[in-house]
């Protein structure tokens, strides 16, 4: 009788404390997620604060260049202005950031004077190492929402994930092919 007493009651009790524990991982994984995705943030918003000191200082050496000058201010501002916490938008709105901040980086070839340019060469140093740290904060995040997802999809922590409001977390990709080669910054 006791034995029987021990499974009917350690059964139920066994599943609650899992449940709990599956529960409590699901949100420290959550919130490792909206962590790591926070300082992409704050690295992108230091991006963002430099770049109006590099254009202004390109321009004053590319007088003709102000259309290549004019998307990369109009993609910074798009990217710039998508609120925090949709991820995908942002992701993509720093795509095409990217993908514009190549062209002010063929404009130096162009521009041998820019080059010798001491600020630029400044701005270009501090842009590199912000680059370099978002680089890494992308993989530290990406990480993390592979274990969140594996966490939230797989079985059994799927049934407390439906549960729970736990939802597929969107991982920080390129999208296209010339985005994938490494940008060249030459001095």
């Amino acid at each position: 009788m006791t034995v029987i007493l021990i499974i009917v009651i350690g059964i139920p009790v066994l599943l609650i404390l899992w449940a709990i524990v599956t529960f409590n991982r699901m949100v420290t994984l959550r919130n490792s997620t909206e962590s790591a995705w926070s300082d992409i943030d704050v690295l992108l918003r230091k991006r963002y604060d430099l770049i109006p000191n590099l254009v202004a200082t390109v321009k004053g050496y590319t007088k003709h260049e102000s259309e290549t000058l004019e998307r990369v201010i109009q993609a910074r501002n798009q990217a710039i202005n998508i609120k925090a916490d949709d991820v995908q938008k942002q992701i993509e709105a720093e795509n095409m950031l990217t993908q514009t901040l190549r062209s002010v980086y063929s404009l130096t070839e162009s521009y041998p004077d820019l080059k010798a340019d001491k600020q630029f060469n400044e701005l270009m140093e501090q842009l590199q190492q912000i680059e370099t740290e978002i680089e890494r904060s992308r993989r530290y995040y990406n990480a993390v929402v592979r274990d969140y997802n594996n966490a939230t999809q797989m079985f059994p922590g799927a049934i407390i994930a439906g549960m729970g409001g736990f939802v597929k977390k969107p991982y920080y990709e390129i999208e296209s092919v010339t985005m994938r080669e490494g940008v060249k910054v030459e001095f």
